[in-house]
């Protein structure tokens, strides 16, 4: 087994490990704590530029790391042309994310798996077929992904529909024009009725980072999405002009570590878009871990939004068994 000494991320044996942490009661509003929330722009700069520049993982240590990060992505779909077969092979690359061959070379086990499969309302009920007995979830993209503009009401019942076909974690997206306005009474409200309409499915609360613009808007999107019972916070839909970056990122999992200072309360973080080398879940896996703690390296409270990024980690995996780089097409997702 390959591990990774003094950081002791130790990449998953068996059967995978799908729980989830526990629920995020949330708690009520409070304004004075929002209005006291500040950003340092070139702070967070210069702190993010030393992610990729002053640490090193190489050889084993990367691959354990990168097998570990693996585990924690959220193999997702979600493009106009999804059809149930691509669904459907899809959960079958979920399952068997990588070779036989290659995890035998590294020492592993076979068991390994994604931490879930991310898909439109639609295919929820194909995806649940496709991974039965796995123990991998299904997530469900709601509220009217990736606009959110759809009424209120629909919304509710988009998520009661995901969840009555199996889909154990619901990703909705918050109305951007209630953060872009300063309205926390609105976001809150809005994010308690969705925490409610989810009943026992977890819910990750998707920001659009880079619509809501400013690292002073993310930070107080987080925290009243919090607040309002959010078990996770994630960056984007995917869709935006700027998906995740470690700008966005940093400011988030602060929050995160805020409000777990406050509450107790252990909340989980999904970057989003545009993470899709093995180079660059390496900066956020550091992120997680220098921030949050060891924690924070597990399915149950970091998920990576991602479709390509399994590939390139494949890719590096093999480079590190044979010492040659593969074409990225040897490595499909789907």
């Amino acid at each position: 087994m390959l591990d990774v000494a003094s950081q002791s991320v130790v990449p998953l044996r068996g059967k995978p490990q799908t729980g989830h942490a526990e629920r995020n009661p949330g708690m009520p509003l409070d304004l004075s704590w929002i209005d006291g929330l500040r950003v340092n722009q070139s702070a967070v700069g210069r702190r993010v530029s030393t992610l990729g520049t002053r640490r090193a993982v190489k050889k084993d240590a990367q691959a354990a790391w990168l097998l570990k990060a693996i585990t924690c992505i959220d193999l997702t779909t979600l493009n106009g042309d999804d059809t149930a077969a691509r669904v459907e092979r899809l959960c079958a690359k979920a399952r068997r994310p990588v070779r036989d061959d290659l995890l035998e070379a590294l020492g592993m086990p076979p068991g390994i798996t994604t931490g879930a499969v991310c898909v439109y309302h639609r295919f929820v009920a194909t995806a649940v077929a496709a991974l039965h007995g796995s123990g991998i979830p299904v997530a469900a993209v709601s509220t009217g992904f990736p606009a959110g503009l759809i009424p209120h009401p629909l919304k509710l019942k988009e998520i009661e529909a995901s969840v009555a076909d199996g889909a154990a974690e619901i990703d909705i997206v918050v109305t951007r024009e209630h953060v872009l306005t300063g309205n926390w009474q609105a976001l809150y409200e809005e994010m308690r009725d969705f925490r409610a309409a989810c009943g026992p499915a977890h819910i990750k609360a998707i920001l659009a980072t880079g619509d809501i613009r400013t690292l002073s808007n993310i930070a107080k999107a987080s925290m009243v999405c919090m607040m309002a019972g959010a078990d996770f916070i994630k960056t984007s839909t995917g869709k935006e002009g700027v998906n995740a970056t470690l700008d966005v990122s940093l400011v988030m999992v602060r929050m995160i570590r805020e409000y777990l200072e406050r509450t107790g309360v252990m909340i989980g973080f999904k970057p989003a878009g545009g993470v899709s080398t093995a180079k660059s879940v390496l900066e956020y896996q550091i992120l997680m871990k220098e921030e949050l703690g060891r924690e924070w390296l597990e399915p149950e409270l970091f998920r990576i939004g991602a479709s390509s990024l399994l590939a390139d980690i494949e890719r590096q995996l093999e480079h590190h068994v044979t010492g040659r780089y593969s074409a990225f097409h040897r490595h499909p997702v789907a």
